[in-house]
């Protein structure tokens, strides 16, 4: 009967995840991209330049966690292993066409990511230790006063960010440093809950910390390496893009007829992989951004921000991976034994040498021990906002709950829980995308008030007592009255 019953909510989940993955999702993230974009007339073209500008004083705080360290926490959940296994899927199942789709996703992504972290600055909770807390949950229960909704919502990122895809990410770890240097898999695990401890028990502030010094580091060695391997095929690097474009619209494949197939195989992989990778619209990403005290003092200065952590982890990192993969040559993607990391190992490994793919190990252990943190200080925050004045209680059920999945991710074997992650995943997705749709206006009255201040020669300041939709839904402890 258990067996029966086991199969049964098998099935049930992998149905569920075929319908939401499958169309649901990517028809509502796309959708909803397109629309953020159109109204804001290109945000992410037009303000291109101002992101980076942005960056220059995102390290100036007041003592809590600045700008950067919440780009860099929110960069250390979406850069993880779908950012080296991911990308290689994309490529052997979608061909190298899926990254341009990849690509695309992103574009229109980052005006996503605009709207949801603006909004979760704008609804952010003063957390009374100089530093804030926010997201979906909040933006639920005071933009829209569906509190069951917010609720609904954390449950599900707990689940999957906080609980599941910390243990995913913990088996990464495990069999690459297995694989690479033969350490067991539960001698990783002791030392993964050893060193994670410290830091989470740390709480938000430390998690910050932690993702300013280790982010940027793994990312900037990263594609070192890659634009080294780059130089290395210089001569084939028109090629490989003139490949990517030509796969993408199936012209390799119109002489053999298969070229419908192709494309839609290419499109399905690369939007399905780019929206694992960049998380915009999956309501992940806002939860630090909340937390950021920001510089200018105005919601959509982190909406900029986090707008250009998308741009980063696709059209940068995810685009490094590709060009290691696709310079190795057709012949390695012709292989039935290489798939996920371990084709952009072998494919590492046939540019510089063996250690390339001890170079990778490390890589994953880099990417998925900072995914653990962020993946962690998310489910802390919904912690909180579900267990009000029970929260240090709560908090410290949650932590042993974390160093228990990173344990058990080690040593075991995660299909079962990968599948139901991706189901709450995609549900708080739905929850989230719907939110901001319906929020979307006040997203984009703020865009326009910081808009028309720099314009104007000012450093954009928000002023609550502007935006009558906002009355009474901010927190006067996080934006208070302007004089």
């Amino acid at each position: 009967m258990d067996a029966t019953l086991s199969s049964l909510l098998t099935a049930v989940v992998d149905r569920s995840n075929g319908l939401l993955w499958g169309s649901v999702l990517i028809y509502l993230l796309i959708g909803a991209g397109l629309y953020f974009t159109v109204m804001t007339r290109g945000i992410q073209i037009r303000y291109f330049g101002h992101m980076f500008k942005l960056l220059r004083t995102s390290r100036q705080s007041n003592g809590g966690i600045s700008s950067f360290q919440a780009l860099s926490t929110s960069l250390a959940a979406r850069v993880g292993t779908g950012n080296l296994a991911g990308v290689a899927v994309a490529i052997y199942f979608g061909g190298p066409g899926a990254i341009f789709w990849m690509w695309m996703t992103a574009m229109v992504g980052m005006a996503t990511s605009f709207v949801e972290s603006t909004l979760a600055q704008a609804y952010k909770t003063d957390h009374g230790d100089n530093t804030f807390r926010g997201g979906p949950a909040r933006y639920i229960e005071r933009g829209l006063g569906l509190r069951w909704l917010a609720v609904l919502f954390s449950i599900c990122l707990i689940i999957a960010f906080g609980l599941a895809f910390n243990s995913v990410q913990a088996n990464s770890i495990a069999q690459a440093m297995e694989q690479a240097f033969a350490i067991p898999t539960w001698a990783m695990g002791l030392v993964l809950m050893a060193v994670v401890a410290p830091i989470i028990f740390g709480g938000l502030k430390s998690i910050a910390k932690v993702a300013e010094l280790v982010v940027p580091l793994m990312a900037l060695l990263y594609l070192v390496l890659a634009l080294i391997v780059v130089a290395m095929n210089i001569g084939d690097l028109p090629a490989a893009l003139l490949t990517i474009v030509q796969s993408a619209f199936g012209i390799e494949q119109a002489a053999g007829g298969a070229m419908g197939y192709a494309i839609s195989q290419a499109i399905i992989n690369g939007i399905q992989r780019g929206l694992f990778s960049n998380e915009a619209g999956m309501g992940s990403a806002p939860n630090a951004a909340a937390t950021a005290s920001t510089r200018p003092d105005h919601p959509a200065a982190q909406g900029f921000i986090q707008m250009l952590g998308v741009f980063l982890d696709t059209l940068v990192i995810c685009t490094a991976t590709a060009a290691i993969i696709i310079m190795a040559g057709p012949e390695l993607l012709a292989s039935e034994e290489s798939n996920g990391i371990q084709l952009t190992q072998m494919a590492l490994s046939s540019h510089v040498g063996e250690w390339g793919g001890m170079f990778i190990a490390v890589a994953i252990l880099l990417f998925a021990f900072t995914s653990v943190i962020a993946n962690y200080s998310y489910g802390e925050s919904n912690i909180e906002y579900l267990a009000g004045r029970r929260a240090p209680l709560a908090v410290m059920l949650y932590r042993l709950a974390v160093l228990g999945m990173i344990m058990v991710g080690s040593v075991a074997s995660l299909g079962a829980i990968w599948n139901f992650a991706d189901l709450s995943m995609g549900m708080m997705a739905i929850i989230n995308l719907v939110a901001i749709l319906m929020l979307s206006p006040i997203a984009f009255a703020l865009f326009k008030d910081y808009d028309a201040q720099l314009k104007a020669g000012k450093e954009p300041v928000f002023d609550p007592s502007q935006f009558p939709k906002l009355a009474n839904k901010v927190d006067p402890k996080a934006w208070p009255k302007k004089p």
